[in-house]
């Protein structure tokens, strides 16, 4: 035993590791993982920090960002079904467009169906309450026509501002026309001459005595207006549907504002 331990103590000395250069090569690096503890501890809490003098609205977006991309992810029920039913909407009026152009299913009848449209509009309309206003001789037939040059003009403004709001575009690429121009129907929602044909129907069955074929008559004359804006590609399905019920409003607002014999005897004596 005690000449061992010479001998190991030999080897101790001549073991190049227990040299004092290398020593710190067989212990652990304690100063150095205090000093990465440390900066990490340093890093951590400067990220706190950083995170508590940062503006609030940016964290309130920071939490908002996730909820926003999950709503875009899930929408509501009722954007779904909106634009299920616009996409609808858009494929049904695209498939009833047979006269859109020439090239169409039923573009021979282009030409017949803008006619069945000019029976419609507003300028003609106008003209022709202006005339018989002028050749009319009795105080009930000028209130009548009174009225009525009222409830163009009402619809005409009442369109033009719903389309400048809306802005909406017809299912083809169809400029409009002169007339269109002049009347400011540009746009497509809500449809100029399914609004103007529904008024003056519902107006004419209020205001004259017609037979029950002549009422019939004028009905079917309002939906066949209305729906050959679509044959034509003017308009959408829901822009037809919609001329109708605003021309329908738009005529409760002229019995409404309903101007009476003397004051319409008094605009006819100014004019």
């Amino acid at each position: 035993m005690p000449a061992s331990q010479p001998r190991s103590r030999a080897r101790d000395r001549n073991n190049v590791l227990n040299r004092a250069e290398f020593l710190s090569l067989n212990q652990p690096l304690k100063g150095n993982q205090e000093s990465r503890s440390s900066g990490r501890k340093q890093s951590s809490q400067a990220g706190v920090a950083g995170a508590q003098n940062s503006n609030p609205k940016e964290r309130r977006q920071s939490q908002q960002l996730p909820e926003e991309d999950c709503m875009q992810l899930n929408p509501s029920f009722k954007g779904i079904a909106f634009n299920s039913l616009l996409a609808i909407d858009i494929c049904m009026s695209k498939r009833l467009g047979v006269c859109a152009n020439r090239a169409s299913s039923w573009g021979g009848a282009r030409s017949m169906i803008n006619l069945l449209g000019i029976t419609g509009h507003g300028i003609p309309w106008i003209a022709g309450t202006l005339i018989c206003l002028v050749k009319s001789s009795t105080l009930a037939g000028q209130e009548v026509l009174m009225n009525l040059l009222l409830a163009l003009l009402l619809d005409i403004m009442i369109v033009a501002g719903l389309q400048k709001l809306a802005k909406r575009k017809g299912p083809y690429d169809i400029n409009p026309g002169l007339l269109d121009y002049l009347t400011m129907d540009t746009y497509a929602f809500p449809a100029g001459h399914a609004s103007r044909a529904a008024m003056l129907s519902k107006f004419f069955l209020n205001h004259l005595v017609l037979a029950i074929p002549l009422r019939i008559l004028l009905v079917l004359w309002a939906l066949c207006v209305g729906f050959s804006r679509v044959m034509i590609g003017r308009h959408h399905i829901t822009d037809v549907l919609s001329g109708f019920v605003f021309g329908y409003l738009q005529f409760r607002l002229v019995e409404l504002i309903w101007m009476s014999s003397n004051t319409c005897q008094m605009l006819i004596s100014i004019w």
